[in-house]
């Protein structure tokens, strides 16, 4: 394997991980009391700073086009609900799960792609989507002393919808050619100034407790923001936006590995299946083309027998 290939293989492994970590650094903060819009706004401000800093050492331009902003606008906003939401779904279901739930993302941008804009769907895209639904199900039977809670379920799926649209809206608006870099410095940037309006209008700002709460904050910041999208963009250059896309897998599988490991989340054989049916169907969706090819060789190589 060239050495590029493995590199991009390798930052693909550790962004899709890296952003597996979001549990580890936030339910300890969200224990000491501080609400979830509190937190996203210090997860934003410090990988905003980090973010100015790297394009700072790197020379890149903070230079918009002003037909940019609306687009930032409307990716910022769909970041931020996306973002809220997640966290707000730890309260009511291990972390691991909601984790894999809101891996359905690459389901809804499949078909929101094939709803508005025309792309062609076939019958590997409708079996993944059965393949997803059944692994939802499945996570349902969390355990006996984890119901399934409706709420919380429909908190975290919106939280996947919402990040879906993210990414649709970084492919189908005028931001499409800015780096990977500016794009997230701005919504991390935009998204700060908007929790820290809405914390303080809401009058549940709270200021950073302990240290151990500044290290996980930082930390919430750096692995699963920073270095998780940085990565992104690296592997994308690199091996392709499908192979990165299918190294997402490492997201939900570490979630869960932490919950049962770090927070003592329950793990059962429900869970398992449906864990692996969510990610057979995204894998599928993702997988889509190559397979379809694949395929209509095959039957064209039969019927030249």
């Amino acid at each position: 394997m060239p050495g590029n290939k493995l590199k991009g293989f390798t930052a693909g492994i550790i962004s899709s991980a890296a952003f597996g970590f979001i549990p580890l650094f936030s339910i300890p903060v969200r224990s000491t009391g501080m609400v979830p819009n509190t937190m996203i706004f210090y997860r934003f401000l410090f990988a905003a700073c980090a973010l100015a800093i790297l394009m700072l050492i790197k020379k890149e331009s903070f230079r918009l086009q002003k037909r940019e902003i609306p687009s930032l606008g409307i990716l910022c906003m769909f970041y931020c609900f996306s973002s809220v939401l997640l966290l707000w779904g730890y309260d009511f279901m291990p972390s691991g799960i909601a984790t894999t739930i809101h891996f359905l993302y690459p389901v809804i941008v499949t078909l929101v792609m094939i709803g508005f804009f025309h792309e062609r769907g076939s019958l590997v895209t409708y079996a993944a989507v059965a393949l997803a639904v059944a692994g939802v199900y499945l996570l349902s039977a969390f355990s006996e002393t984890s119901p399934f809670d409706l709420f919380g379920f429909t908190i975290v799926f919106l939280s996947g919808v919402a990040y879906a649209l993210y990414i649709v809206g970084v492919k189908q608006t005028r931001v499409r050619m800015m780096t990977g870099m500016k794009l997230t410095f701005y919504v991390m940037s935009l998204g700060a100034i908007v929790f820290l309006i809405t914390t303080s209008v809401r009058d549940t700002f709270m200021w950073i407790p302990d240290t151990r709460s500044w290290f996980n904050l930082v930390m919430l910041a750096i692995i699963p923001t920073v270095v998780s999208n940085l990565a992104l963009v690296y592997a994308i250059r690199h091996i392709g936006s499908t192979l990165t896309s299918v190294l997402g897998a490492m997201e939900p599988l570490t979630a869960v590995c932490i919950g049962i490991i770090v927070f003592n989340d329950p793990f059962t054989a429900p869970i398992a299946f449906g864990i692996l049916a969510i990610i057979t169907a995204v894998s599928l969706i993702i997988l889509s083309r190559p397979l379809e090819k694949t395929i209509r060789q095959l039957i064209i190589k039969k019927k030249a027998l």
